[in-house]
Protein backbone atom coordinates (compact mmCIF):
# COMPACT_ATOMS: atom_id res chain seq x y z
CA UNK A 1 0.00 0.00 0.00
CA UNK A 2 1.21 3.49 -0.90
CA UNK A 3 1.95 5.44 2.24
CA UNK A 4 2.23 9.18 2.74
CA UNK A 5 5.13 10.52 4.74
CA UNK A 6 3.83 12.46 7.69
CA UNK A 7 5.46 14.29 10.55
CA UNK A 8 5.29 12.61 13.93
CA UNK A 9 2.87 14.14 16.38
CA UNK A 10 4.90 14.67 19.52
CA UNK A 11 4.01 13.97 23.10
CA UNK A 12 0.44 15.29 22.96
CA UNK A 13 -0.83 11.83 23.85
CA UNK A 14 1.86 10.67 26.23
CA UNK A 15 0.09 11.34 29.53
CA UNK A 16 -3.18 12.40 31.11
CA UNK A 17 -3.48 15.95 32.34
CA UNK A 18 -4.76 15.66 35.91
CA UNK A 19 -6.46 19.03 36.19
CA UNK A 20 -10.05 20.20 35.85
CA UNK A 21 -9.06 22.80 33.26
CA UNK A 22 -10.09 22.85 29.62
CA UNK A 23 -8.81 20.12 27.32
CA UNK A 24 -6.43 22.08 25.14
CA UNK A 25 -7.26 21.75 21.47
CA UNK A 26 -4.13 20.37 19.80
CA UNK A 27 -2.19 22.38 17.28
CA UNK A 28 -2.57 20.25 14.22
CA UNK A 29 0.40 18.30 12.92
CA UNK A 30 -0.14 15.33 10.66
CA UNK A 31 -0.03 11.95 12.36
CA UNK A 32 3.06 9.90 11.52
CA UNK A 33 3.36 6.37 10.18
CA UNK A 34 1.76 3.63 12.29
CA UNK A 35 4.31 1.92 14.52
CA UNK A 36 2.41 -1.34 14.08
CA UNK A 37 0.31 -2.18 11.02
CA UNK A 38 -0.94 -5.71 11.70
CA UNK A 39 -3.42 -5.65 14.57
CA UNK A 40 -5.77 -8.05 16.31
CA UNK A 41 -8.81 -6.71 18.14
CA UNK A 42 -11.21 -8.64 20.34
CA UNK A 43 -14.96 -8.31 20.79
CA UNK A 44 -17.97 -9.98 22.40
CA UNK A 45 -20.90 -11.05 20.20
CA UNK A 46 -23.11 -8.01 20.77
CA UNK A 47 -24.53 -5.53 18.29
CA UNK A 48 -22.59 -2.67 19.87
CA UNK A 49 -19.34 -4.09 18.54
CA UNK A 50 -20.58 -2.61 15.23
CA UNK A 51 -17.98 0.21 14.93
CA UNK A 52 -15.24 -2.43 14.75
CA UNK A 53 -17.07 -4.49 12.13
CA UNK A 54 -17.92 -1.44 10.02
CA UNK A 55 -14.40 0.03 10.23
CA UNK A 56 -13.16 -3.32 8.94
CA UNK A 57 -15.82 -4.00 6.29
CA UNK A 58 -15.86 -0.45 4.88
CA UNK A 59 -12.09 -0.23 4.62
CA UNK A 60 -11.65 2.54 7.16
CA UNK A 61 -8.83 0.65 8.90
CA UNK A 62 -7.07 0.08 5.58
CA UNK A 63 -7.42 3.78 4.74
CA UNK A 64 -5.17 4.35 7.77
CA UNK A 65 -2.62 1.74 6.66
CA UNK A 66 -3.83 -0.77 9.26
CA UNK A 67 -4.46 -4.46 8.65
CA UNK A 68 -6.86 -5.65 11.29
CA UNK A 69 -8.09 -9.06 12.39
CA UNK A 70 -11.27 -9.14 14.49
CA UNK A 71 -11.73 -12.07 16.86
CA UNK A 72 -14.72 -12.97 19.04
CA UNK A 73 -13.81 -13.71 22.68
CA UNK A 74 -15.41 -16.19 25.08
CA UNK A 75 -16.24 -13.67 27.81
CA UNK A 76 -15.25 -10.28 29.20
CA UNK A 77 -12.58 -11.64 31.55
CA UNK A 78 -10.79 -13.55 28.79
CA UNK A 79 -10.98 -10.48 26.57
CA UNK A 80 -9.44 -8.22 29.22
CA UNK A 81 -6.73 -10.72 30.10
CA UNK A 82 -5.72 -11.02 26.45
CA UNK A 83 -5.43 -7.24 26.08
CA UNK A 84 -3.28 -7.12 29.22
CA UNK A 85 -0.94 -9.91 28.11
CA UNK A 86 -0.63 -8.50 24.57
CA UNK A 87 -2.43 -11.27 22.68
CA UNK A 88 -4.89 -8.59 21.60
CA UNK A 89 -3.86 -5.07 20.60
CA UNK A 90 -7.17 -3.68 21.84
CA UNK A 91 -10.80 -4.60 22.31
CA UNK A 92 -14.48 -3.72 22.54
CA UNK A 93 -14.85 -3.29 26.31
CA UNK A 94 -17.44 -2.52 28.92
CA UNK A 95 -17.22 1.18 29.80
CA UNK A 96 -16.33 0.30 33.39
CA UNK A 97 -13.70 -2.29 32.46
CA UNK A 98 -10.70 0.02 31.94
CA UNK A 99 -11.62 1.79 35.19
CA UNK A 100 -12.04 -1.43 37.17
CA UNK A 101 -8.71 -2.78 35.91
CA UNK A 102 -6.84 0.47 36.55
CA UNK A 103 -8.03 0.74 40.17
CA UNK A 104 -7.41 -2.98 40.69
CA UNK A 105 -10.92 -4.37 41.15
CA UNK A 106 -10.47 -7.95 39.98
CA UNK A 107 -7.49 -7.57 37.67
CA UNK A 108 -4.85 -4.84 38.14
CA UNK A 109 -3.61 -3.22 34.94
CA UNK A 110 -3.59 0.30 33.55
CA UNK A 111 -6.07 0.32 30.65
CA UNK A 112 -7.12 3.46 28.80
CA UNK A 113 -9.84 4.42 26.34
CA UNK A 114 -9.85 7.24 23.80
CA UNK A 115 -13.08 6.17 22.07
CA UNK A 116 -16.61 5.56 23.33
CA UNK A 117 -18.30 2.98 21.09
CA UNK A 118 -21.98 3.74 21.66
CA UNK A 119 -24.81 5.01 23.83
CA UNK A 120 -27.69 2.90 25.16
CA UNK A 121 -28.29 -0.59 23.72
CA UNK A 122 -29.23 -2.65 26.81
CA UNK A 123 -32.47 -3.80 28.40
CA UNK A 124 -33.74 -5.75 31.38
CA UNK A 125 -35.72 -8.90 30.58
CA UNK A 126 -37.74 -11.12 32.93
CA UNK A 127 -39.12 -14.60 32.38
CA UNK A 128 -42.73 -15.08 31.28
CA UNK A 129 -43.62 -16.33 34.76
CA UNK A 130 -42.15 -13.29 36.51
CA UNK A 131 -43.82 -10.98 34.00
CA UNK A 132 -47.21 -12.52 34.76
CA UNK A 133 -46.57 -11.91 38.46
CA UNK A 134 -45.51 -8.29 37.77
CA UNK A 135 -48.41 -7.42 35.50
CA UNK A 136 -50.97 -6.55 38.21
CA UNK A 137 -48.57 -3.85 39.49
CA UNK A 138 -47.74 -2.34 36.06
CA UNK A 139 -49.65 0.86 35.15
CA UNK A 140 -51.52 0.62 31.83
CA UNK A 141 -52.53 3.17 29.24
CA UNK A 142 -55.96 3.68 27.67
CA UNK A 143 -55.02 1.11 25.01
CA UNK A 144 -54.48 -1.49 27.70
CA UNK A 145 -50.73 -1.70 27.03
CA UNK A 146 -48.17 -1.17 29.79
CA UNK A 147 -47.05 2.40 30.35
CA UNK A 148 -43.29 2.79 29.93
CA UNK A 149 -40.91 3.11 31.58
CA UNK A 150 -41.80 0.16 33.78
CA UNK A 151 -40.22 0.71 37.19
CA UNK A 152 -38.90 -1.94 39.56
CA UNK A 153 -41.74 -0.96 41.90
CA UNK A 154 -43.76 -3.55 39.95
CA UNK A 155 -41.15 -6.22 40.64
CA UNK A 156 -40.81 -5.47 44.36
CA UNK A 157 -43.95 -7.42 45.48
CA UNK A 158 -42.71 -10.43 43.50
CA UNK A 159 -39.26 -10.30 45.10
CA UNK A 160 -40.85 -9.93 48.55
CA UNK A 161 -43.02 -12.99 47.89
CA UNK A 162 -39.93 -15.04 47.05
CA UNK A 163 -38.19 -13.80 50.21
CA UNK A 164 -41.24 -14.69 52.33
CA UNK A 165 -41.14 -18.20 50.87
CA UNK A 166 -37.41 -18.49 51.56
CA UNK A 167 -36.48 -18.59 47.88
CA UNK A 168 -33.56 -16.61 46.43
CA UNK A 169 -34.50 -14.25 43.60
CA UNK A 170 -31.73 -14.72 41.05
CA UNK A 171 -30.92 -12.36 38.20
CA UNK A 172 -28.11 -12.25 35.66
CA UNK A 173 -25.71 -9.53 34.48
CA UNK A 174 -22.63 -9.88 32.33
CA UNK A 175 -19.67 -8.81 34.49
CA UNK A 176 -19.07 -7.17 37.90
CA UNK A 177 -17.89 -3.87 36.38
CA UNK A 178 -20.34 -3.92 33.46
CA UNK A 179 -22.82 -1.23 32.63
CA UNK A 180 -25.41 -4.00 32.90
CA UNK A 181 -24.56 -4.65 36.55
CA UNK A 182 -24.86 -0.96 37.42
CA UNK A 183 -28.01 -0.41 35.34
CA UNK A 184 -29.73 -3.44 36.84
CA UNK A 185 -28.69 -2.32 40.33
CA UNK A 186 -29.83 1.25 39.62
CA UNK A 187 -33.25 0.09 38.39
CA UNK A 188 -33.77 -2.33 41.28
CA UNK A 189 -32.69 0.19 43.93
CA UNK A 190 -34.92 2.89 42.42
CA UNK A 191 -37.81 0.50 43.06
CA UNK A 192 -36.79 -0.20 46.66
CA UNK A 193 -35.05 -3.54 45.97
CA UNK A 194 -31.54 -3.83 47.44
CA UNK A 195 -29.22 -5.53 44.91
CA UNK A 196 -26.51 -6.17 47.52
CA UNK A 197 -23.02 -4.95 48.36
CA UNK A 198 -19.44 -5.99 47.64
CA UNK A 199 -16.75 -6.09 50.32
CA UNK A 200 -13.45 -6.80 48.50
CA UNK A 201 -11.46 -5.67 51.57
CA UNK A 202 -13.06 -8.61 53.42
CA UNK A 203 -12.60 -11.04 50.54
CA UNK A 204 -16.28 -10.93 49.53
CA UNK A 205 -16.69 -10.13 45.83
CA UNK A 206 -20.09 -11.83 45.46
CA UNK A 207 -21.98 -8.54 45.56
CA UNK A 208 -24.80 -10.17 47.53
CA UNK A 209 -24.36 -8.75 51.06
CA UNK A 210 -27.81 -7.64 52.33
CA UNK A 211 -29.29 -8.39 48.88
CA UNK A 212 -33.01 -8.71 48.16
CA UNK A 213 -32.18 -9.88 44.62
CA UNK A 214 -29.05 -11.94 43.94
CA UNK A 215 -27.10 -10.87 40.86
CA UNK A 216 -24.61 -13.22 39.20
CA UNK A 217 -22.49 -13.25 36.05
CA UNK A 218 -23.78 -14.94 32.91
CA UNK A 219 -22.10 -14.48 29.47
CA UNK A 220 -24.41 -12.51 27.12
CA UNK A 221 -25.15 -15.22 24.51
CA UNK A 222 -26.10 -17.64 27.32
CA UNK A 223 -28.63 -15.34 28.98
CA UNK A 224 -31.81 -16.60 27.25
CA UNK A 225 -31.00 -20.29 27.77
CA UNK A 226 -30.02 -19.71 31.42
CA UNK A 227 -33.32 -17.97 32.07
CA UNK A 228 -35.27 -20.62 30.17
CA UNK A 229 -33.64 -23.27 32.40
CA UNK A 230 -34.89 -21.40 35.49
CA UNK A 231 -31.42 -20.67 36.87
CA UNK A 232 -32.16 -16.93 36.73
CA UNK A 233 -35.52 -15.13 36.62
CA UNK A 234 -34.34 -12.16 34.62
CA UNK A 235 -31.26 -10.39 33.34
CA UNK A 236 -29.72 -7.19 32.02
CA UNK A 237 -27.84 -7.59 28.75
CA UNK A 238 -27.13 -5.93 25.42
CA UNK A 239 -28.71 -6.82 22.13
CA UNK A 240 -29.64 -9.09 20.52
CA UNK A 241 -30.16 -11.17 23.66
CA UNK A 242 -33.27 -9.35 24.95
CA UNK A 243 -35.01 -9.53 21.59
CA UNK A 244 -33.94 -13.17 21.36
CA UNK A 245 -36.07 -13.88 24.46
CA UNK A 246 -39.06 -12.31 22.70
CA UNK A 247 -38.49 -14.30 19.50
CA UNK A 248 -38.12 -17.53 21.48
CA UNK A 249 -41.22 -16.72 23.52
CA UNK A 250 -39.44 -17.20 26.86
CA UNK A 251 -39.31 -13.68 28.30
CA UNK A 252 -40.37 -10.04 28.23
CA UNK A 253 -38.01 -7.04 28.17
CA UNK A 254 -39.52 -4.64 30.71
CA UNK A 255 -37.25 -1.58 30.46
CA UNK A 256 -34.42 -0.33 28.24
CA UNK A 257 -31.34 1.37 29.59
CA UNK A 258 -32.38 4.44 27.57
CA UNK A 259 -35.32 4.60 30.00
CA UNK A 260 -33.07 4.06 33.03
CA UNK A 261 -30.50 6.68 31.98
CA UNK A 262 -31.15 8.45 28.69
CA UNK A 263 -28.14 8.32 26.35
CA UNK A 264 -25.89 6.48 28.75
CA UNK A 265 -22.40 5.43 27.60
CA UNK A 266 -22.17 1.69 27.05
CA UNK A 267 -18.99 0.24 25.50
CA UNK A 268 -15.53 1.69 24.85
CA UNK A 269 -12.50 0.68 22.83
CA UNK A 270 -9.77 -0.20 25.33
CA UNK A 271 -6.02 -0.66 25.03
CA UNK A 272 -3.29 -1.07 27.61
CA UNK A 273 -1.51 2.13 28.58
CA UNK A 274 1.82 0.54 27.66
CA UNK A 275 0.53 -0.37 24.18
CA UNK A 276 -0.74 3.19 23.66
CA UNK A 277 2.65 4.61 24.73
CA UNK A 278 4.50 2.29 22.34
CA UNK A 279 2.12 2.85 19.42
CA UNK A 280 0.80 6.43 19.60
CA UNK A 281 0.34 6.91 15.85
CA UNK A 282 -1.27 3.49 15.44
CA UNK A 283 -3.67 4.29 18.27
CA UNK A 284 -4.67 7.60 16.69
CA UNK A 285 -5.30 5.91 13.35
CA UNK A 286 -7.47 3.26 14.99
CA UNK A 287 -9.54 5.99 16.65
CA UNK A 288 -9.86 7.83 13.33
CA UNK A 289 -11.18 4.72 11.57
CA UNK A 290 -13.67 4.00 14.33
CA UNK A 291 -14.97 7.58 14.40
CA UNK A 292 -15.73 7.23 10.69
CA UNK A 293 -17.44 3.89 11.29
CA UNK A 294 -19.61 5.33 14.05
CA UNK A 295 -20.65 8.21 11.84
CA UNK A 296 -21.53 5.79 9.01
CA UNK A 297 -23.76 3.85 11.40
CA UNK A 298 -25.80 6.96 12.28
CA UNK A 299 -25.70 8.74 8.91
CA UNK A 300 -28.96 9.98 7.39
CA UNK A 301 -31.10 9.00 10.38
CA UNK A 302 -29.80 5.42 10.51
CA UNK A 303 -30.20 4.82 6.77
CA UNK A 304 -27.23 2.40 6.79
CA UNK A 305 -28.56 0.26 9.63
CA UNK A 306 -30.13 -2.49 7.42
CA UNK A 307 -26.72 -3.04 5.81
CA UNK A 308 -25.09 -3.00 9.24
CA UNK A 309 -27.59 -5.61 10.48
CA UNK A 310 -26.70 -7.88 7.54
CA UNK A 311 -23.01 -7.58 8.41
CA UNK A 312 -23.57 -8.18 12.14
CA UNK A 313 -25.77 -11.22 11.50
CA UNK A 314 -22.79 -13.04 9.96
CA UNK A 315 -21.34 -15.84 12.07
CA UNK A 316 -17.96 -14.13 12.43
CA UNK A 317 -19.60 -11.17 14.17
CA UNK A 318 -22.78 -11.51 16.27
CA UNK A 319 -24.19 -14.52 14.46
CA UNK A 320 -27.86 -13.99 15.37
CA UNK A 321 -30.77 -13.93 12.92
CA UNK A 322 -31.15 -10.78 10.85
CA UNK A 323 -34.66 -10.15 12.18
CA UNK A 324 -33.56 -10.47 15.81
CA UNK A 325 -30.77 -7.91 15.38
CA UNK A 326 -32.93 -5.60 13.24
CA UNK A 327 -35.63 -5.50 15.92
CA UNK A 328 -33.57 -3.03 17.95
CA UNK A 329 -30.81 -1.90 15.59
CA UNK A 330 -33.18 -0.24 13.11
CA UNK A 331 -34.93 2.01 15.61
CA UNK A 332 -37.65 -0.12 17.12
CA UNK A 333 -37.84 -2.33 20.21
CA UNK A 334 -40.25 -5.13 21.00
CA UNK A 335 -41.32 -5.53 24.62
CA UNK A 336 -44.09 -8.06 25.20
CA UNK A 337 -44.61 -10.15 22.05
CA UNK A 338 -46.37 -7.96 19.50
CA UNK A 339 -45.77 -4.74 21.47
CA UNK A 340 -43.18 -3.16 19.17
CA UNK A 341 -42.48 0.53 19.76
CA UNK A 342 -40.44 3.20 18.08
CA UNK A 343 -37.14 3.71 19.93
CA UNK A 344 -34.95 5.54 17.38
CA UNK A 345 -32.14 6.08 19.89
CA UNK A 346 -32.02 2.53 21.24
CA UNK A 347 -28.59 2.23 19.58
CA UNK A 348 -26.61 5.45 19.11
CA UNK A 349 -23.10 5.34 17.69
CA UNK A 350 -22.28 8.94 16.74
CA UNK A 351 -25.11 11.34 17.59
CA UNK A 352 -24.90 13.37 20.80
CA UNK A 353 -21.07 13.15 20.78
CA UNK A 354 -21.42 9.42 21.48
CA UNK A 355 -17.82 8.65 20.51
CA UNK A 356 -16.26 11.23 22.84
CA UNK A 357 -14.82 9.76 26.08
CA UNK A 358 -16.20 12.17 28.67
CA UNK A 359 -14.59 12.29 32.11
CA UNK A 360 -18.07 12.60 33.61
CA UNK A 361 -19.03 9.23 32.08
CA UNK A 362 -16.03 7.63 33.76
CA UNK A 363 -16.89 9.26 37.08
CA UNK A 364 -20.47 7.93 36.94
CA UNK A 365 -19.11 4.38 36.76
CA UNK A 366 -16.75 5.09 39.63
CA UNK A 367 -19.65 6.42 41.74
CA UNK A 368 -21.54 3.18 41.18
CA UNK A 369 -18.48 1.12 42.12
CA UNK A 370 -18.33 3.14 45.32
CA UNK A 371 -22.10 2.98 45.89
CA UNK A 372 -22.08 -0.83 45.88
CA UNK A 373 -18.80 -1.34 47.73
CA UNK A 374 -16.49 -2.35 44.88
CA UNK A 375 -14.50 0.71 45.94
CA UNK A 376 -14.44 -0.15 49.63
CA UNK A 377 -13.21 3.08 51.22
CA UNK A 378 -14.31 6.72 51.09
CA UNK A 379 -12.72 8.74 48.27
CA UNK A 380 -12.40 12.46 47.68
CA UNK A 381 -13.94 14.20 44.68
CA UNK A 382 -10.41 14.80 43.42
CA UNK A 383 -9.68 11.07 43.52
CA UNK A 384 -12.66 10.40 41.24
CA UNK A 385 -11.48 13.08 38.84
CA UNK A 386 -7.87 11.89 38.83
CA UNK A 387 -8.83 8.29 38.02
CA UNK A 388 -11.19 9.42 35.27
CA UNK A 389 -8.42 11.45 33.65
CA UNK A 390 -5.95 8.61 33.98
CA UNK A 391 -8.22 6.23 32.07
CA UNK A 392 -10.52 8.24 29.76
CA UNK A 393 -8.47 10.14 27.17
CA UNK A 394 -10.34 12.85 25.27
CA UNK A 395 -6.96 14.42 24.50
CA UNK A 396 -6.12 11.51 22.20
CA UNK A 397 -9.59 11.60 20.67
CA UNK A 398 -9.24 15.31 19.90
CA UNK A 399 -6.04 14.72 17.90
CA UNK A 400 -7.69 11.99 15.81
CA UNK A 401 -10.76 14.16 15.23
CA UNK A 402 -8.64 17.13 14.22
CA UNK A 403 -6.90 15.11 11.51
CA UNK A 404 -10.24 13.89 10.14
CA UNK A 405 -11.30 17.55 9.93
CA UNK A 406 -8.04 18.57 8.22
CA UNK A 407 -8.45 15.72 5.72
CA UNK A 408 -11.96 16.87 4.86
CA UNK A 409 -13.53 13.59 5.97
CA UNK A 410 -15.43 15.28 8.83
CA UNK A 411 -16.31 18.83 9.86
CA UNK A 412 -15.66 20.62 13.14
CA UNK A 413 -19.41 20.85 13.79
CA UNK A 414 -19.55 17.06 14.15
CA UNK A 415 -17.43 17.16 17.31
CA UNK A 416 -17.40 18.89 20.69
CA UNK A 417 -15.87 22.36 20.63
CA UNK A 418 -12.41 21.30 21.71
CA UNK A 419 -11.36 24.90 22.44
CA UNK A 420 -14.03 25.12 25.19
CA UNK A 421 -14.33 21.47 26.24
CA UNK A 422 -13.49 20.37 29.78
CA UNK A 423 -14.59 16.74 29.44
CA UNK A 424 -17.73 17.06 31.57
CA UNK A 425 -21.28 16.80 30.34
CA UNK A 426 -23.76 19.30 31.75
CA UNK A 427 -25.60 17.89 34.81
CA UNK A 428 -27.83 15.05 33.60
CA UNK A 429 -31.44 14.75 34.68
CA UNK A 430 -32.84 11.90 32.60
CA UNK A 431 -32.67 9.08 35.15
CA UNK A 432 -35.57 6.80 36.00
CA UNK A 433 -35.56 7.97 39.64
CA UNK A 434 -35.36 11.67 38.76
CA UNK A 435 -32.01 12.17 40.50
CA UNK A 436 -29.65 14.66 38.83
CA UNK A 437 -26.04 13.61 38.17
CA UNK A 438 -23.23 16.18 38.15
CA UNK A 439 -19.89 14.55 37.39
CA UNK A 440 -18.03 17.36 39.15
CA UNK A 441 -19.64 16.47 42.50
CA UNK A 442 -19.47 12.66 42.84
CA UNK A 443 -19.76 12.54 46.64
CA UNK A 444 -22.78 14.86 46.66
CA UNK A 445 -24.33 12.53 44.09
CA UNK A 446 -23.79 9.49 46.30
CA UNK A 447 -25.61 11.20 49.17
CA UNK A 448 -28.82 11.35 47.11
CA UNK A 449 -29.56 7.61 47.08
CA UNK A 450 -31.71 5.92 49.72
CA UNK A 451 -30.13 2.54 48.90
CA UNK A 452 -26.35 2.41 48.53
CA UNK A 453 -23.25 3.37 50.49
CA UNK A 454 -22.94 7.02 51.45
CA UNK A 455 -19.56 8.73 50.87
CA UNK A 456 -18.29 8.04 54.39
CA UNK A 457 -19.68 4.50 54.76
CA UNK A 458 -17.86 1.18 54.53
CA UNK A 459 -19.16 -2.37 54.70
Amino acid sequence: MLKKKKTLLSKVISGAVLTASLITAPTWAAIGEPEKEDLKFGFIKLTDMAPLAIAYEKGFFEDEGLYVTLEAQANWKVLLDRVIDGELDGAHMLAGQPLGATIGFGTQSHIITAFSMDLNGNAITVSNDIWEQMKPYVPKGSDGKPLHPIKADALKPVVEKYKDEGKPFNMGMVFPVSTHNYELRYWLAAGGINPGYYAPHKGDTSGTIEADALLSVTPPPQMPATMEAGTIYGYCVGEPWNQQAVFKGIGVPVVTDYEIWKNNPEKVFGVSKSWADENPNTHLKVVKAMIRAAKWLDDNQNANRPEAVEILSRSEYVGADYDVIANSMTGTFEYEKGDKREVPDFNVFFRYNATYPYYSDAIWYLTQMRRWGQIAEPKSDQWFMDIAKKVYRPDIYAVAAQELIEEGKMTAEMFPDFSNEDGFRAPQTHFIDGITYDGKQPNEYLKKFSIGLKPEQQI
